[in-house]
């Protein structure tokens, strides 16, 4: 039920929705948790929230809850999409629908900045990983790098510095 309501709550983005259901409502994960999982599930092929939704089923209720947490993220808004695509189709093309759309892609922006700000907070004591997000974008974005070889090279970097700094305490 709770990733249903998530699923209902967000559009074209989900991940802000899945956080504060998690950590801040229902307390199933502290935030660190939630940083870790979803690095894993970022990982993993798919999308991100799916596979996430995946990783707390089956942590909560075994296979079937690894089944029925992504149903429940992804009937509602199948449903709401189905129907959407039926009014686009027929007034798409009105300018009123043509500012909506805009609307709401700028709300989602909004949302994905909130949803970094607050997986920045989590990381007090964890300042040493920090680089790693300024060295992928400059990786990904400015040198254009492969996505495959920065995730390897960040996994390596980042776990040697995880394994190093476990090895001082």
């Amino acid at each position: 039920m709770g990733f249903s309501a998530v699923g209902l709550s967000g559009f074209g983005g989900v991940l802000p929705f899945a956080r504060r259901m998690l950590v801040e409502q229902r307390k199933w994960m502290t935030a660190d948790e939630f940083n870790t999982q979803l690095g894993l599930c970022q990982f993993l092929p798919g999308p991100n929230v799916i596979n996430l939704a995946v990783v707390v089923g089956k942590r909560y209720r075994g296979v079937a809850g690894a089944i029925i947490a992504p149903v429940g993220l992804l009937a509602g808004p199948l449903a709401i999409v189905l129907l959407l695509a039926l009014l686009y189709d027929r007034y798409g093309s009105l300018p009123i629908a043509q500012s909506m759309l805009r609307g709401i892609a700028a709300v989602g922006c909004g949302l994905l900045f909130a949803m970094a700000w607050r997986m920045g907070s989590a990381l007090k004591g964890k300042a040493v990983f920090l680089p790693f997000t300024a060295l992928t974008v400059a990786a990904i974005a400015w040198l254009r790098w492969p996505l495959p070889i920065v995730m390897v090279a960040g996994l390596l970097l980042s776990g040697g510095v995880a394994w190093w700094q476990l090895g001082r305490k």
